[in-house]
């Protein structure tokens, strides 16, 4: 017989007790993590997982739990960024309860979310086709004294196989917040007087615009230079990713490896 307070009580008890305890505070630790997952991981997986983890937990815990789960993703070892709640974390990044994970391979901007178009200040996400001659219009002022636009257009060919069109998928909400910070950046890296991005998703047919950039500027060397660096940050971190349909076949593109900071 065990003593509690002034009252014997059987060992037996005392043992289902402390068994139960166990089994509440187990119970207690446990949080339930979404994970989103695109472009060819929505493939490989599914579009969305819930897992499970003892709290606390980080981001990389997270990575190691759902490597044991499905080993198919040893190849992405390195490779995948993950974004909580929509901004990109490193892998020490603390997960909570209810925390929106998502795992992204490398980006090459397809199906884009609903809720779409989605806007901002400087970025547009749309399904429908782009006017680069109106973006280019509505963004000239009396002060500029030049406008530089890019058009990313859908080519027919890639490394020798005929292209028959392209589909763009997305992380809608966070590809927007993005561009905004790509877009905003630029402004504060360059001397250039406004700029603006729109990303289209979805199915794109050869010749469409996939992607527009415009940039106004006092001078042309800075409105070119903040271009080229907007398209060339875009293609790294923007979480949109592209399949190419062929005459036989279909891949996603390899895409621009994330900068080793954000991968896992």
């Amino acid at each position: 017989m065990d003593v509690i307070g002034n009252q014997s009580c059987p060992v037996t008890e005392v043992s289902d007790l402390s068994a139960f305890v166990r089994r509440q505070t187990a119970i207690l630790t446990l949080m339930r993590i979404q994970v989103l997952c695109f472009g060819r991981l929505r493939e490989l997986l599914a579009p969305e997982i819930a897992v499970e983890l003892s709290f606390p937990a980080t981001a990389g815990d997270l990575w190691r739990s759902l490597r044991q789960q499905y080993p198919a993703l040893a190849p992405y070892e390195g490779a995948v960024a993950i974004a909580v709640n929509q901004s990109f974390a490193s892998p020490s990044t603390a997960l909570g309860p209810g925390d929106q994970v998502a795992l992204l391979p490398p980006v090459s901007g397809g199906l884009g979310g609903p809720g779409l178009p989605l806007a901002s200040a400087h970025a547009r996400l749309q399904r429908g086709p782009i006017d680069s001659a109106a973006l280019l219009a509505r963004i000239k002022a009396g002060d500029d004294g030049a406008a530089c636009l890019f058009d990313g257009i859908v080519r027919n060919h890639t490394r020798n196989r005929r292209t028959l069109y392209l589909e763009y998928d997305s992380y809608p909400a966070m590809a927007l917040a993005e561009m905004e910070r790509l877009a905003l950046q630029a402004l504060a890296l360059f001397p250039v007087r406004d700029v603006h991005i729109a990303h289209r998703v979805g199915r794109l047919e050869i010749g469409d615009s996939s992607v527009v950039i415009v940039v106004a500027s006092a001078h042309r060397a800075a409105a070119f230079d903040a271009c080229r660096w907007i398209i060339d940050a875009l293609k790294k971190t923007v979480p949109i990713w592209k399949k190419e349909f062929f005459a036989v076949g279909a891949t996603w593109a390899d895409g621009e490896p994330f900068p080793p900071e954000l991968t896992l």
